[in-house]
């Protein structure tokens, strides 16, 4: 997993009825235990009022995973939830599902079944994401290059961020690392070895 990792896109939101008990599942992107702690406690105090708010967590700095049944019973609400992420390969994630009571007992089976659901539309809500490993680089070439570079950079699985048009034009960009041999070997053939690429720094991208 080191050149890659699944996380969430963004925030996302879901809800589902069973039995009159309203499920809400929140999922977010957090890449701290402080940021996680501080999402599950805003939850708790923006549902002061519901039964429940159940929650887990993964990080993948530490890997640590934490969860809370906040009184559910013991394995019918946390773990299924912390098993959802877990089932998706996300880390980084958290994930709250506030339960208000209906006023029917579910049983374990349904409580299992409603927080796995809660937890799964979350993350589908929130959309995940594949991380993976690049260089951010940067080329500057004449302006006649721009066309035949701006597609040679798509055709190896980069991706332009920012182009400068000064006395030459800067094209910054990021391409996975495994890609980066192949990307430089086609920029020395198509240019005769007249160009280079200069990388600036490593770091993950969406992919």
């Amino acid at each position: 997993m080191g050149d890659y990792y699944i996380t969430l896109a963004d925030s996302g939101i879901a809800e589902f009825t069973e039995k009159h008990s309203r499920f809400i599942g929140y999922a977010k992107p957090v890449t701290t235990e402080a940021e996680a702690v501080a999402f599950i406690n805003e939850k708790k105090k923006q549902h002061y009022d519901a039964r429940h708010n159940v929650y887990a967590y993964s990080l993948r700095n530490g890997q640590i995973k934490r969860y809370s049944d906040d009184g559910e019973p013991q394995g019918t609400a946390g773990v299924p939830v912390l098993e959802v992420i877990n089932k998706n390969t996300v880390v980084d994630a958290v994930v709250v599902v506030t339960r208000y009571f209906g006023g029917i007992l579910l049983g374990a089976g349904r409580l299992v079944r409603a927080y796995s659901h809660s937890a799964s539309i979350a993350l589908e809500a929130a959309g995940i994401v594949r991380m993976e490993k690049c260089f951010s680089c940067r080329i500057k070439a004449g302006y006649d290059r721009y066309g035949k570079l701006s597609g040679l950079i798509a055709e190896c699985g980069g991706i332009l961020d920012n182009t400068e048009f000064l006395e030459n034009v800067v094209l910054c960009f990021h391409i996975p690392v495994d890609m980066l041999g192949f990307f430089n070997k086609k920029l020395a053939d198509a240019t005769n070895g007249k160009l280079q690429s200069e990388v600036l720094e490593e770091n993950y991208f969406a992919i």
